[in-house]
């Protein structure tokens, strides 16, 4: 916005405002403060596994940060009214870059089974037997399928990390259907589509070992 002052002082070239002009620019600064709606803000849970398998006190695992599209590596939460489209749920965020939420949230499944010698992230300077390489290549509500769902796509990688042998791979994907149309209900859908492919993933994981 530009504010045109009265008149101009010419020895100096320094426009006067007046008091009112003054006032009215005061008022116009103060009026945009304090009126941003906090955002919504969201996390995951991390299913509790009651695994019956033999104890892997013997096997460490590292599960690195996953791959994914800028569009899912971000704190906004993706929407999409038509296929191949990416919107953004308005007024919600996650509670950290997505990627950064399923990484923590899958260390968590794995070490709630009780069965690893070690779970952790890297730096964490664990003796690493298996890496969990995954790539989030679907986090989202689409709203344009019947019913709408949460959708939740995951390719996991077992890799023997003393050679770099790749031991299983297997695309993991799951859709729950949303119940109503609030932020909340989008993301309890969500959350339920993780914690279930989160599941599936550790008792792939446990089987393949």
């Amino acid at each position: 916005m530009i504010f045109k002052a009265g008149s101009t002082d010419m020895r100096t070239c320094r426009p006067r405002i007046t008091k009112t002009v003054a006032s009215t620019l005061i008022a116009t600064l103060f009026a945009g403060c304090g009126t941003t709606t906090p955002l919504d803000t969201f996390n995951l849970s991390a299913p509790q596994l009651a695994v019956s398998a033999p104890n892997r006190k013997n096997i460490q695992l590292l599960v690195p940060t996953p791959t994914a599209l800028k569009a899912l590596d971000s704190e906004n939460i993706v929407v999409s009214s038509s296929p191949g489209s990416i919107e953004y749920l308005k007024g919600a965020q996650w509670g950290d870059r997505l990627t950064n939420i399923v990484q923590a949230r899958l260390v968590q499944t794995y070490e709630n089974t009780g069965l690893f010698g070690g779970i952790g992230r890297p730096g964490d300077g664990l003796a690493i037997n298996y890496q969990i390489l995954t790539d989030l290549r679907m986090f989202g509500i689409q709203t344009y399928s019947s019913p709408r769902s949460a959708v939740v796509e995951l390719a996991v990688k077992l890799m023997n990390d003393k050679n770099g042998e790749v031991r299983a791979t297997r695309i993991f994907r799951t859709a729950i259907p949303v119940t109503g149309t609030s932020n909340n209900a989008y993301v309890k859908a969500l959350d339920a589509a993780f914690e279930r492919t989160a599941t599936e993933i550790v008792n792939w994981t446990i089987s393949s070992l």
